[in-house]
């Protein structure tokens, strides 16, 4: 019962990249064959949530410079067991932004990814199943940076500004200049 309302998201979504098909399979048959599926403790892999975060006028995204991989990543984590993925994208930017005053631009499912997470001392190899939100900044709060992240960037719509050429993050780039 639990994975209904994402699974029906998911069957809604309509992605238009042969890597986001193939990367709705993965997550549909993820989610098909694993009740615990949104629980990190699952060690081969869990569905995560993360978004693609505006500023006010929608002019910049925020990136996270992760403390623990070295590399730039849009803000998200780990469900931890809560199959409200929107709400755990919410959650999780503002944790990791410090901005309390954010909110959904759409409650549809922006962008999806499936990706390999290596090992490390406290676990195995497992796949993140991502699925993002686009949010924005609706208050006047300024960043606060936490223990998760090196860095928080606000980015102009301008490649160059981008701190990756990571193909998921670039895909999230684009969908956002063209909207």
């Amino acid at each position: 019962m639990h994975r209904i309302p994402l699974q029906r998201s998911l069957s809604s979504y309509d992605p238009v990249c042969p890597s986001e098909r193939e990367y709705k399979k993965r997550i549909v048959h993820f989610m098909e064959n694993n009740n615990d599926c949104f629980e990190r403790s699952l060690a081969i892999g869990h569905i995560t949530a993360s978004c693609w975060l505006l500023n006010k006028d929608h002019s910049e995204a925020l990136m996270l410079h992760h403390a623990k991989l070295n590399r730039w990543f849009q803000l998200g984590g780990h469900c931890d067991g809560d199959p409200d993925t929107l709400a755990v994208a919410l959650k999780e930017a503002q944790e990791e932004s410090g901005i309390m005053g954010i909110a959904p631009l759409s409650i549809d499912i922006f962008d999806i990814d499936v990706h390999l997470i290596p090992d490390n001392p406290k676990e195995k190899a497992h796949y993140h199943y991502d699925i993002r939100y686009l949010l924005h900044v609706v208050s006047d709060e300024q960043l606060v940076q936490n223990s998760e992240s090196k860095e928080l960037r606000w980015i102009e719509k301008n490649r160059h500004a981008l701190p990756t050429d990571n193909p998921s993050v670039v895909r999230m780039f684009d969908k956002w200049v063209s909207l």
